[in-house]
């Protein structure tokens, strides 16, 4: 089961654009938490808890609890709006959670024992089809992640969902065994000579005609 990670957030007494530029006038990203058949909560988060968020691996699938008024708020994330030229979070929104209920959600995949894979060892590259996998799951069973073990793949092997540890009570949204992930062999160039030796590098300037010498002039 996923961590719940706590966040502390203010109460927001209007909605609108200017109210929202003028939350971040002091310093505050805008939010909103919406769904469980409530009203939208409107909240401002500081933004150095929003970006720290933002740079941890999995922060798709990662359970929160809200804390703004009287009750904690639990929530995924499921969208977050950027400025065009800083980047710098301008809004977020939550979906929130009530036990029992059906959600769909990205689990990130982690691979391991890379370095005792023959595959692997021997210069292959790990081709990920699929960082993350999306499954429908309950609110309260979101898996934190999912694990491909990497240890007994050699060239051409494959990953696929039956092989990730982790996917108990849960279902993938596409419905057949896909691939996560490939090992593929180095690719070799080989440089053939040609009949008799060699091939020479083109002389700079120009190119002679070979057992001929140049003609001179007058």
């Amino acid at each position: 089961m996923a961590n719940v990670v706590t966040i502390e957030a203010e109460v927001r007494a209007r909605s609108g654009k200017g109210a929202a530029r003028a939350t971040r006038r002091a310093g505050k990203v805008p939010a909103v938490i919406y769904g469980g058949k409530q009203e939208p909560d409107l909240i401002q988060l500081d933004p150095r808890v929003v970006i720290r968020e933002l740079h941890r691996a999995g922060w798709q699938s990662r359970l929160y609890e809200i804390t703004a008024g009287a009750e904690p708020i639990r929530a995924l994330i499921r969208g977050v709006q950027f400025h065009p030229v800083s980047d710098a979070p301008e809004h977020v929104d939550f979906q929130r959670l009530v036990a029992g209920q059906r959600i769909k959600v990205a689990v990130p995949v982690h691979f391991e024992n890379d370095g005792i894979s023959p595959g692997i060892k021997r210069g292959a590259v790990l081709n990920v089809v699929r960082h993350a996998v999306e499954v429908y799951c309950d609110a309260e069973h979101i898996p934190d992640q999912f694990t491909a073990d990497l240890g007994p793949l050699d060239f051409n092997d494959n990953v696929r969902w039956h092989d990730l540890k982790g996917t108990e009570n849960v279902k993938p949204v596409i419905d057949r065994d896909f691939v996560v992930a490939t090992v593929v062999p180095p690719t070799k160039i080989e440089v053939v000579a040609e009949p008799g030796g060699a091939a020479a590098a083109p002389a700079k300037g120009g190119t002679k005609a070979p057992g001929k010498a140049a003609a001179k002039k007058g």
